[in-house]
């Protein structure tokens, strides 16, 4: 357990820009904010393991915890677009696939309040990182498209838990871990590539 930190360290130290963030101006529309969390394989990952987490928790958490990276990803999509900056974005967004990953892998089971204000210090970077590269685009048009979609990622990752609850009853837990696990590893890839 006190390799998790430095894991997590040496992500964020030696992380390259992430795979879906693209160069200002190619943003505009409302579908342009949809489909950018959908062909970054960093935002599918992140988000898709949010799901997954919440279904591990639980009750309140089955919403709450998705709510919570949404609303703080339009927070830091807010931040950027009034110029605040954020350090350390894009190796932020990096760890947030590791260590999601790990908590899953690792059925970590907080309160929902701990796993919420996790969730929502990575959603800052990756809303930072969405606004701080949107250019001239449409903000209000492209936020409301990302945040849908990163809703909808969310869901498929609690539906992906809730089907193999059903399906394999049991052998559900295990089933989650190791798609944590391939998930967590799936970020280091994508941050050491």
């Amino acid at each position: 357990m006190k390799k998790t930190p430095a894991i997590a360290a040496m992500a964020m130290l030696t992380a390259t820009p992430a795979a879906a963030h693209l160069p200002p101006g190619e943003y505009g529309s409302f579908m342009a904010g949809v489909t950018h969390p959908l062909f970054g394989l960093d935002h599918v990952l992140a988000m898709i393991a949010v799901g997954l987490w919440a279904a591990q928790i639980g009750g309140r958490a089955l919403w709450q915890v998705p709510t919570a990276f949404v609303v703080a990803m339009l927070t830091g999509f807010a931040l950027a677009l009034t110029g605040l900056p954020l350090p350390f974005v894009e190796p932020a967004i990096l760890a947030s696939i590791i260590i999601l990953g790990l908590v899953v892998a690792m059925a970590l089971r907080p309160a929902a309040h701990w796993a919420m204000a996790l969730v929502a210090v990575f959603a800052l970077f990756h809303g930072h990182a969405h606004g701080g590269e949107l250019g001239t685009a449409q903000a209000l048009q492209f936020g409301a498209g990302f945040a849908l979609a990163t809703a909808g990622l969310h869901a498929i990752g609690l539906v992906i838990a809730v089907i193999f609850a059903r399906a394999l009853r049991a052998g559900s837990g295990l089933v989650l871990r190791v798609m944590g696990g391939a998930t967590a590893l799936a970020g280091a890839a994508i941050a050491f590539g």
